[in-house]
């Protein structure tokens, strides 16, 4: 890891330091990619159930079956674990729903931030002013902040 060298700048809005601004906004993008992957598992574990549940559907309600149950393999039939993969999938899809309410409030919470500290990541896509057009470097993921003071 780098030294810093130097004192360290305040800057005007919050009397937050130019590395604990970045600290700060990285922190909130890693929160933002880690509701967006549970949200990519959840819907990953719905789509399982809705081709579990169709498969049994078409099973007669007496007929056995396996089920997972908090890594223990029970014994069931059709009729006692249809009832319950659907109410799974129910839950796993209103959490989702949930997910996506705090997705956006986090998406808004971000771009407030970035728009306040005046924060631009390279390599994302937004729309430059119109007086003043430049071209996007081609690398992703680098974090340019301008110093306010």
């Amino acid at each position: 890891m780098a030294a810093v060298t130097g004192g360290k700048k305040k800057s005007k809005a919050g009397g937050l330091d130019h590395e604990q601004i970045i600290m700060q906004f990285n922190q909130m993008r890693q929160e933002f990619r880690g509701i967006m992957g549970k949200i990519g598992e959840l819907e990953m574990e719905v789509n399982e159930h809705g081709i579990v549940i169709e498969a049994l559907k078409g099973v007669e309600p007496e007929r056995r079956c396996f089920r997972m149950i908090g890594g223990v393999l029970v014994e069931r039939t059709v009729k006692d674990v249809l009832p319950a993969l659907e109410n799974n999938k129910e839950q796993i899809s209103g959490l989702i729903s949930k997910l996506k309410d705090t997705l956006t409030a986090k998406e808004k919470e971000l771009k407030t931030f970035k728009e306040k500290h005046n924060i631009h990541v390279k390599g994302e896509k937004e729309s430059p002013p119109e007086d003043s057009i430049q071209t996007a470097d081609k690398t992703s993921g680098v974090l340019v902040a301008q110093d306010s003071s």
